[in-house]
């Protein structure tokens, strides 16, 4: 009778054990693949705060890492793909210029690691953005928001926009922070677009009409920046949203 107690007991000891490893396992895989935000848009844009409060390379986790937002004092853009980070700005002749660097400092930032994906064909009724941000809503009501997702496309066309505000610009506006941005028409190229998508941030790291903050880069990696307008090719998109 006592050796039957003793073995009851270590069963149930031993279910304990898992149930709170697998607890354990779920709640470290959420915190890894959360999305961590640094500073808001409505302070850059309303407050005039330019100044950088995330140094990108002060990022420990950049296994898998995902992550955009604009360059300190909104001279150009950048855009973190798998690990590596992008960060594009105006020559003197008013072409993109590209570098491959951590070196850079953004007044606000959302980024995440992201390293299991669901991977979903576009459907051919999602040719802009406004459509894609529907479609997300609708896709993913069961997901943990924000979330990081990614696209990979052919698109007809696209507008990019890479701010390039004059040096010593004082900003309480949106007007007034765009001043000087370029912006470059991209036509039948091979794109990869990283977003994020929330329902909850408008104007932390989204505009106040969107649910959704996008750059995109393209395949050669010549050209790179926050997406104004898009326009997909049918059949030819990939969506990739992170695993629940």
């Amino acid at each position: 009778m006592r050796a039957i107690l003793l073995f009851s007991i270590l069963i149930i000891f031993s279910r304990c054990r898992q149930s709170n490893t697998a607890q354990t396992d779920v709640e470290s895989k959420s915190k890894e693949y959360s999305v961590k935000i640094a500073g808001a848009m409505k302070n850059v844009m309303h407050k005039g705060e330019l100044f950088g409060t995330i140094n990108l390379d002060t990022i420990q986790n950049k296994t898998h890492l995902y992550g955009l937002g604009p360059l300190e004092y909104l001279r150009g853009e950048l855009l973190i793909i798998d690990g590596k980070s992008y960060k594009s700005t105006i020559a003197d002749d008013g072409s993109i210029l590209m570098e491959e660097t951590y070196k850079a400092k953004a007044p606000f930032f959302v980024y995440a690691n992201a390293g299991n994906w669901e991977e979903i064909k576009l459907p051919d009724s999602i040719a802009t953005i406004p459509q894609l941000e529907n479609y997300l809503d609708k896709l993913t009501p069961q997901h943990e928001r924000p979330f990081c997702f990614k696209l990979a496309a052919n698109i007809d066309s696209a507008i990019i926009h890479v701010v390039n505000l004059p040096e010593g610009t004082k900003v309480s506006s949106p007007e007034e922070a765009h001043q000087e941005q370029r912006n470059f028409l991209i036509k039948n190229e091979t794109v990869e677009l990283i977003g994020f998508f929330s329902t909850e941030h408008q104007a932390v790291f989204t505009h106040h009409d969107t649910y959704v903050h996008i750059h995109l880069i393209t395949s050669d990696k010549k050209s790179m920046g926050h997406v104004e307008e898009l326009h997909f090719k049918k059949g030819e998109t990939i969506l990739f949203i992170p695993e629940k």
